[in-house]
């Protein structure tokens, strides 16, 4: 049996992740999508790069990122970070370590700090930090048909984000790598659903689950893994606007 099986068994979470899947592949049968998902990938790009920005306090919009206004380093390295997911998402399920620290890589490497402050692309944690991590990276390789992608996303995002195994600019990795479980597990093959925008719509819910979550007990678990269905409803209806919006501007 699949060491996270026992969560599906939390009160309404397997709801939630069923509500969230349906609500996603009711997007994924929009008619900009068909034949059009490159510019839609685009738009989400910048949607989901700018709302993991706004979840770390900078502001920065999707105008803003489109015309390349802004000469912040933090800026830049989210834009690099989400310009490589698509090359990455076929390398996470065999090799998600050396993910993890490509993508930590691309979002410090021209930070003034780098190399001096930390090391980009290396994992700093304790003995029990790096317990956590080598068994998530053992869920991300062994995975099982059991656990449904949400779940295995909002698992890979709520550990990074309770374990930090970067001092800097963790939580945009963190953010990263669930959409990369997203993608791998089938749920969102071609990185469509702009779920950071969802986290940001519920940043109070974001900030408080995520919190709950690194209690462990079963009240926090299941709060975050709700956020996580509700997260996703939201990103699907972000996508499905942005599909609206470049069908009328076609």
């Amino acid at each position: 049996m699949d060491p996270l099986a026992p969560l599906l068994e939390l009160s309404e979470v397997a709801d939630a992740l069923e509500n969230a899947r349906a609500n996603v592949d009711r997007m994924l049968w929009h008619e900009a999508l068909r034949g059009g998902e490159k510019l839609v990938e685009t738009e989400v790009g910048l949607h989901s790069a700018s709302a993991t920005l706004a979840l770390d306090g900078y502001d920065c919009d999707v105008e803003r990122l489109r015309e390349g206004d802004f000469d912040d380093p933090v800026v830049s390295g989210v834009l690099a970070v989400t310009d490589a997911l698509p090359s990455l998402a076929d390398v996470w399920p065999v090799s998600p370590r050396y993910v993890l620290a490509k993508l930590h890589l691309l979002a410090t490497r021209d930070l003034p700090d780098a190399g001096v402050d930390f090391e980009p692309g290396r994992i700093e944690v304790d003995d029990n930090g790096s317990a956590r991590i080598n068994a998530l990276c053992a869920l991300v390789t062994n995975p099982t048909k059991e656990i449904p992608a949400a779940m295995a996303a909002a698992v890979v995002h709520g550990e990074l984000l309770s374990v930090r195994p970067f001092p800097v600019a963790n939580n945009v990795v963190a953010r990263a790598a669930a959409r990369l479980a997203l993608a791998s597990k089938g749920l969102d093959p071609k990185l469509l659903i702009t779920v950071d925008a969802g986290h940001l719509e519920r940043q109070p819910e974001y900030v408080g689950a995520q919190r709950a979550w690194s209690t462990g007990t079963p009240d926090g678990v299941r709060s975050w893994l709700k956020h996580y269905g509700k997260a996703l409803e939201a990103g699907a209806a972000e996508t499905l606007q942005i599909c609206s919006e470049l069908m009328k501007d076609a």
